[in-house]
Order: C-alpha cells, then sequence, then structure tokens
C-alpha cells in the first residue's frame, strides 16, 4: 500500500512540475509576444531606432557626401562648374576611403566616444543651470561688495 501511495505522489509531483515548467514557458511567450508588439508598435510611431554611433557616422558620411555631389554651384560659372564638380567627387571619395577603415576596425571606440559626449554634455548643462540659479535668484541679506578696486556707486 504505501509503494502504491509513493508512486502516486511522485506522479503527481511530477504533474505539478511540468505544469510550472509550461507555466513558464506560457510567461515567457507572453512577455516576448508583448515586447514584439511594443517594438513595433514604437517603430510605427518614431521609425526604426538609431544604429551604432559608427552606422550614424557612416549615414552622416554617406548623406554629406551626396548632397556635395549634387551640388550645382552657380558661383563657379558654366565652364568651370564641370572641374569644380570632380573635385568635389575627389574630395568626397578621398573622405570615405580615410573614414571607412576607422569605422571599420573601431565600431566600438565611435560608442564610446558618443557616451562621453553625452556624459560631457550633461556636465556643461549642470554647471549651465546651477550658474543661472544663482544669477536669478535674489537675494534678500547682506551683499558681500568685496575688496575689489571697483568703486560703489549708489543710484537713488
Amino acid at each position: 500500500m504505501s509503494e502504491e501511495r509513493t508512486t502516486s505522489d511522485a506522479a503527481q509531483h511530477e504533474t505539478v512540475d511540468e505544469a510550472r515548467v509550461s507555466d513558464a514557458d506560457a510567461w515567457a511567450k507572453a512577455c516576448a509576444e508583448d515586447l514584439a508588439a511594443e517594438k513595433a508598435r514604437r517603430r510605427t510611431q518614431y521609425g526604426p531606432p538609431p544604429g551604432s554611433a559608427s552606422e550614424e557616422l557612416r549615414k552622416l558620411v554617406d548623406a554629406v557626401a551626396d548632397k556635395l555631389s549634387g551640388l550645382n554651384s552657380p558661383l563657379f560659372g558654366a565652364i568651370a562648374s564641370g572641374t569644380a564638380q570632380q573635385m568635389v567627387n575627389q574630395v568626397v571619395q578621398q573622405a570615405r576611403a580615410a573614414v571607412e577603415p576607422v569605422i571599420e576596425r573601431n565600431p566600438a571606440v565611435f560608442d564610446h566616444l558618443a557616451a562621453a559626449g553625452s556624459e560631457l554634455l550633461a556636465a556643461y548643462r549642470s554647471a549651465v543651470e546651477a550658474q543661472e540659479r544663482r544669477w536669478t535668484t535674489r537675494d534678500t541679506g547682506p551683499r558681500d561688495e568685496g575688496t575689489g578696486p571697483g568703486e560703489r556707486i549708489d543710484l537713488d
């Protein structure tokens, strides 16, 4: 009798464990579906997310190159415009040739530089905001006139 009970208990535990595993799988599947739906919603609302800093730099170089290549300046005149266009194309190609290997070899460097730039910008904002608060706060207490060479002028 006790062997039957032990076998029955073991079978019951297996069923409970299988239910827990299937519940965990269902939860993971539901979370993944919700995440995918949220990403799709954000993509349609805000467009594709920005790429890495190296991809964004490559896009910038391509956009500037395309803009410069399509630039027809009336300053050069009709005769010189062909020569000027060739020179612009040559400079664009040289710039691409210089930038592409650097981006390919060091993509993580640009991510670090972007993060460092963001940190510097945050520090600058903090310093400026603190200074602006000091400038705009009206202090009603006695002011320190200082011991500088200036002369106090009473406007009353």
